[in-house]
């Protein structure tokens, strides 16, 4: 499907597999587009299934987000999900509410540093001891996540701006376009990276930037 719909990705398309996105910014717009989308469908013989399509919408759920003109937010039903998620009891529990905390980590600042005391029992050889460093984490990510931000749409014509910064263990990140953030990222730092100085940690935040970036900021 990318190869098929190659011309359109990154203007107008966004595919994943064989879920096709469509995006305009009028409605006259959109109908070209959707247009022009199902014309090459049916030039490769490729066909949709109508019950499983919408058109025309302001905001359609896509992979799990809440997409619209207002930018890009966790699915509601996520954050229920997120909000109702028991306290684990077992190495699997933790796992399985990091997974789904880490499909959503873009809009959390400091994901890594949050989720770090998770992290450390689902180690091998470290025995599953739920404390109050862990209760704590788990319920700061459920604040984080159930009143996650909504983030701004990239426009890859345009210039990105990256913020850095950097603690004794680990690398924080803000992706922006027009001072709106478009995704957060952090990694928590390990082996010789940890003995960096802070501004040589800052050095590290650029390889996460998109190549179009340009603008870095830091303190």
């Amino acid at each position: 499907m990318n190869h098929v719909l190659r011309d359109c990705k990154g203007k107008f398309v966004v595919v994943y597999f064989d879920d096709i996105l469509v995006f305009s910014k009028s409605l006259d717009e959109h109908l070209g587009h959707l247009r022009g989308v199902l014309i090459i469908l049916r030039d490769n013989h490729l066909y949709a299934n109508l019950e499983k399509c919408t058109f025309c919408k302001e905001n359609v759920n896509f992979l799990g987000f809440i997409v619209g003109k207002e930018g890009v937010q966790v699915d509601p039903e996520k954050i229920k999900a997120i909000q109702d998620w028991p306290i684990p009891k077992s190495v699997g529990d933790v796992r399985s509410f990091h997974g789904l905390a880490s499909f959503y980590r873009r809009f959390v600042k400091d994901f890594s540093t949050l989720a770090s005391p998770l992290n450390e029992l689902v180690k091998n050889d470290v025995p599953f001891i739920w404390g109050q460093a862990q209760e704590k984490d788990f319920s700061d990510l459920k604040e984080k996540l159930t009143n996650a931000p909504i983030l701004a749409l990239p426009n890859f014509a345009q210039t990105f701006e990256l913020e850095c910064d950097a603690s004794g263990f680990g690398i924080r990140v803000v992706f922006l376009q027009g001072g709106h953030p478009i995704a957060y990222f952090s990694e928590k730092l390990h082996g010789a990276t940890l003995n960096y100085l802070t501004y040589d940690k800052e050095l590290l935040c650029p390889h996460y930037s998109p190549p179009s970036l340009g603008a870095l900021h830091s303190d």
